[in-house]
């Protein structure tokens, strides 16, 4: 019987902390990265409002900072005929499946200090990371067929 609970202890401590893919992962995503473009699944000309803050063409370009020790970052938009300026959040990935590499990443923006106003977020899928590219996916329904966002990064340091 002492067996027994000591092996249930250990499986509670080892199913608690993140796996070795997801702590390596974080590792990866650290530092600054540059969205560098977004792309649709579908063709055409689409007014697309990413995270409830800004279109595609303000967004290409900006800047991302990850800093994975307390899950935060900052992203800051520079385009000049855009709402330019920092914009904090806070960020978690949680494997989904070791064998597609796919993981849900969870964005949530904040304000300064770490806090939402809302407690929205926007849940994506982390479908690519190196250590020179990263990729995003967002689904979406658009007339109930689902709409695919693929927001594609580069590492910059």
């Amino acid at each position: 019987m002492k067996q027994l609970i000591a092996i249930c202890f250990a499986v509670c401590l080892l199913s608690c902390g993140a796996t070795k893919t997801v702590k390596t992962s974080k590792k990866v995503i650290k530092g600054n990265w540059t969205l560098s473009n977004i792309t649709y699944s579908k063709t055409g000309a689409y007014n697309v409002t990413l995270f409830n803050d800004a279109s595609k063409d303000c967004f290409e370009g900006s800047n991302w900072q990850f800093i994975p020790n307390n899950n935060t970052g900052i992203y800051t938009i520079t385009k000049s005929d855009c709402t330019t300026g920092g914009r904090y959040f806070n960020f978690t990935i949680q494997e989904v499946d070791e064998a597609t590499g796919y993981y849900n990443f969870l964005l949530k923006p904040t304000n300064e200090k770490g806090k939402s106003e809302t407690n929205a977020g926007f849940r994506l899928y982390l479908t690519s990371l190196t250590d020179s590219q990263m990729q995003w996916q967002q689904t979406v329904d658009v007339d109930g067929v689902p709409f695919i966002i693929n927001i594609n990064f580069t590492k910059t340091q």
